[in-house]
């Protein structure tokens, strides 16, 4: 149990701050402006910190106290360090309308309020709270309001925050802290990154946020002025390129939203047939298309037996040349075709039905297109009754 007396205060005081020969006690203690008492194990302050009336900086970080203790004396004080004491409410402080700077880091305090007239505060430091289990750091809007348009810098790591919506309204922060709590909403922190123009820095660093897909790139678009990102400098080229990409995607996403509004579909105003229907599909050209009628193909064997057949009736006066192979791969007979297709009785004549030059491939009979080829089959492709003719 240590409490603050005026020779601890005395004690707590820099080199460069002594105590005059001709001083008295009271005259030494008005003119401090810096009192460094950190680290003291101080549990209680008495009256006696009053008689420091100008006292600019106190550092109080590291002792055992439970309160803000009673600085209504201390109406200069512009730097406040009570950082890892044992405080469990913001209070006391309605007088110090001069502070800058207030560090109550690593506290016991669930709600975060009495700064209304901390007008000028500038730096708030509020990490790692010892809270109740389950429990996450809270905030006044009566609080937050006056400071709106001073607070600059704000620490909240470690409280486990899951929402910073309630701090939208701190339009001039530069730099916002929030490492390692529980903020996962893309959404709403696209919609507070907005209202935070002036925003340089941002530390969100063990936040499932950051597990985002592009987290650093949306971000970065997000928060228009933003310098550096979990400790990493931004240059300006990516701000650059990721707001160019940004903008284009905006203005992708007004056309299309203009074209629902004027009724029309999204395929007729780009030119793609009408109303909306898609162009008719074309038919791959076929390559080597030959007009007429095409028979289909023989297996191999039936094919040979036609061949021997015709080969047969060229012999009897037909004049055969080498088998030439045709565009289709198979071998086809490169007979000279005999001068009449008919004979003196007038039937047809049945060397010049089955065979024929590799080029001429159609032969007129009785008024029939026939297409001779390898896979010709005239048992399967020529009317019954025009076969007994031929026989």
């Amino acid at each position: 149990m240590v409490k603050l007396t005026i020779d601890l205060i005395a004690r707590g005081t820099s080199g460069y701050t002594k105590k005059k020969r001709d001083e008295t006690m009271h005259q030494y203690l008005k003119r401090l402006t810096h009192l460094y008492l950190e680290n003291k194990q101080i549990d209680e302050v008495g009256d006696d910190l009053s008689l420091c009336r100008n006292l600019s900086v106190l550092y109080l970080y590291d002792n055992q106290l439970t309160c803000i203790p009673n600085m209504n004396q201390n109406q200069h004080l512009t730097m406040l360090y009570l950082q890892n004491n044992q405080i469990s409410r913001i209070d006391g402080l309605a007088h110090l309308n001069r502070i800058t700077k207030l560090y109550l880091g690593g506290n016991c305090i669930t709600v975060v309020e009495g700064l209304e007239k901390l007008e000028k505060l500038q730096e708030l430091h509020m990490e790692n709270q010892v809270l109740p289990p389950g429990e996450k750091l809270l905030f006044d809007p009566r609080s937050l309001k006056p400071i709106s348009e001073s607070l600059s810098v704000l620490n909240v790591s470690g409280n486990n925050l899951d929402s910073i919506k309630d701090l939208e309204c701190l339009t001039k922060l530069t730099h916002l802290v929030a490492i390692d709590n529980h903020l996962s909403d893309m959404k709403e922190l696209a919609h507070v990154l907005g209202q935070w123009y002036f925003l340089k820095r941002l530390d969100l660093m063990g936040n499932p946020v950051c597990h985002k897909a592009k987290y650093r790139d949306r971000v970065i678009v997000m928060a228009k002025q933003l310098d550096m990102l979990d400790g990493k400098q931004i240059s300006e080229t990516s701000k650059q390129f990721l707001k160019n990409w940004h903008a284009n995607k905006e203005t992708q996403k007004q056309k299309k939203s203009d074209i629902l509004k004027r009724g029309t579909s999204f395929y007729e105003d780009y030119g793609v047939g009408d109303g909306g229907d898609l162009p008719p599909v074309r038919e791959p050209a076929r390559m080597g298309t030959i007009p007429g009628y095409m028979m289909p193909g023989l297996p191999r064997k039936q094919f040979d037996e036609l061949l021997a057949r015709t080969s047969t009736l060229a012999e009897s006066g037909f004049q055969r040349a080498a088998p030439v192979k045709a565009r289709s791969g198979l071998l086809r007979s490169n007979t000279i075709p005999p001068k009449k297709m008919y004979t003196d009785s007038g039937r047809p004549n049945k060397a010049d039905i089955f065979s024929g030059s590799a080029p001429a491939r159609r032969r007129q009979l009785l008024g029939v297109a026939i297409e001779l080829s390898g896979n010709f089959d005239p048992t399967r492709h020529i009317p019954p009754d025009l076969l007994d003719k031929v026989g």
